[in-house]
């Protein structure tokens, strides 16, 4: 009934504990910001994945407000523009939300074949892979009803920066009934806010390929940041002190992704006050990722400052770059001072100022 991708931005929905108010707010924001949900309410009549969670979310946390999703069956791209809407309308507003998809695993089969299939789905959820998910789902007949949300889901939680993933358990109904020759699969998955970034786990995954291989990793499954272009400064770390810092001011590749493939590469083996990341290092590596805005020509040095603005430095084709918010700088001074020294222009030489910002990952 009513529309395939459909959301409810007004009203409330009622159990036995009560009234549950939708987050109205959250919702317009995502219709905004989406090209494919529809407000309808048509949907969630005789739909019960959303309505079965509500009773336990009231029990510990009584004023919880909700914004419910219905989504069909659809493509990859589709469900990642879904999930990028929800994310962007997170992030616009500052909320701190829980995502919860929905739904059973594998219907109606023995357990040995039922338990092999939804293990291959639950690991494509576990590594945060919604491509992969759908294609298993597709190529094993696995009849899992909650794959569009599970799919969503891991988009969103990608977007906001998600960290561990963790299988809770995982049942069937036969553990309940003992009749194992048509059973139901359950699994309780969570997804864990902060952790490493994207990336940062983009960078290490590829200075630990490069290392170990000598191939270049080549980025999948996007986030919506990482298909942006801009600057990108990859920093390794070891044991607290500087083991290798390679980046570009202004864009050179396609996207961020592939800005943060070329320099973790060249951090970990081309920065010339290294000597290239050996295997033996890698497990002691510490990643950083600086996402640079677009430098803005400046007229003086009081418009600088160490710990919110990198410098940049030029005298003809000469430039000296600083990140921001650096240890021991901690005035524009020093900070241009080191510009200059990295560029190798002289203390007296006439020079343009440039500043920008950075997005800091870890």
């Amino acid at each position: 009934m009513g529309e395939p991708f459909s959301i409810m931005t007004e009203g409330a929905w009622r159990t036995p504990l009560g009234d549950v108010d939708l987050d109205t707010e959250l919702g317009k924001q995502v219709l905004n910001l989406s090209g494919i949900l529809k407000e309808d309410y048509l949907a969630h009549l005789q739909e019960h994945a959303v309505e079965v969670q509500l009773p336990f979310l009231q029990y510990f946390k009584p004023d919880v407000r909700i914004m419910p999703i219905v989504l069909a069956s659809a493509d990859v791209d589709t469900y990642r523009e879904i999930g990028q809407a929800l994310a962007g309308a997170v992030k616009e507003l500052e909320r701190d939300v829980v995502i919860i998809a929905s739904g059973d695993m594998t219907h109606y089969e023995p357990q040995q074949s039922a338990e092999r299939k939804d293990r291959e789905g639950i690991e494509a959820i576990l590594e945060l892979d919604e491509e992969k998910l759908l294609r298993r789902v597709r190529e094993l007949n696995i009849s899992m009803c909650a794959y569009a949300p599970a799919a969503t889901m891991i988009v969103v939680a990608k977007e906001l920066g998600a960290g561990d993933t963790e299988l809770v358990r995982y049942q069937t109904s036969g553990d309940t009934t003992g009749d194992y020759s048509a059973v139901v699969g359950y699994a309780g998955i969570i997804i864990k806010a902060g952790g490493m970034s994207p990336l940062v786990r983009l960078a290490k995954q590829t200075v630990e390929t490069y290392v170990r291989e000598g191939k270049r990793l080549r980025p999948e499954n996007l986030t919506q940041d990482m298909e942006q272009k801009a600057g990108v400064f990859v920093s390794l770390h070891m044991h607290h002190e500087l083991r290798g810092c390679i980046g570009t001011f202004e864009p050179a590749e396609s996207n961020i992704a592939e800005e943060v493939v070329t320099n973790a590469i060249s951090s970990s083996t081309r920065d010339p006050r290294f000597l290239p990341v050996s295997i033996d290092e890698l497990d002691s590596l510490e990643y950083s990722v600086d996402v640079l805005t677009t430098p803005e020509r400046i007229d003086r040095a009081d418009q600088l400052d160490p710990k919110r603005y990198g410098a940049i430095v030029e005298a003809g084709w000469r430039r000296g770059l600083l990140l921001p918010d650096l240890e021991g700088v901690d005035s524009v001074e020093r900070q241009i001072e080191i510009c200059r020294m990295k560029a190798g222009i002289g203390p007296a030489e006439a020079v343009n100022l440039y500043r920008f910002e950075v997005k800091r990952f870890k």
